[in-house]
């Protein structure tokens, strides 16, 4: 089993993982740190190369801050950074580490505009089949 982080330095992401860590240290789980993102468009051939390129780069950066607080707190971390939209990459990492719990940060926008626009916890709650922990980015 795992604890599977949706992390992107956001200010959300940020609060997620200070609540992550502690939830893999008191349940002795791994963190699995997911970073998704999509290459715009239908990109081909030496595009979409660059493309796939700059999404590992900016996960890989992203992921940096993440492993370093982990590795301070004595959490296992497992990186994933997939080139895949973050609401299909944090399922496939989820159903593939076995999580016990997706954790993801929230931006603090309305409830109805994260509904209309499609954000990724919103999406998470309705289409995922394990618990979803959504984390404000400031303390309400």
């Amino acid at each position: 089993m795992s604890i599977v982080l949706g992390y992107d330095e956001s200010p959300g992401a940020r609060r997620a993982l200070e609540l992550s860590l502690d939830l893999a240290d008191r349940l002795g789980e791994p963190l699995v740190l997911v970073f998704g993102a999509a290459p715009p468009g239908a990109s081909v051939g030496e595009e979409a190369g660059e493309h796939y390129q700059a999404i590992a780069e900016m996960g890989r950066s992203a992921a940096a801050e993440a492993v370093r607080a982990a590795a301070a707190a004595g959490v296992e971390t497992v990186v994933e950074v997939l080139p895949r939209k973050p609401v299909d990459a944090l399922l496939d990492a989820a159903e593939r580490n076995g999580a016990r719990v997706i954790v993801v940060g929230t931006t603090g926008e309305a409830p109805l505009r994260g509904a209309i626009l499609g954000s990724v916890p919103h999406k998470l709650l309705h289409l995922s089949t394990r618990p979803v922990l959504c984390v404000p980015a400031a303390e309400v």
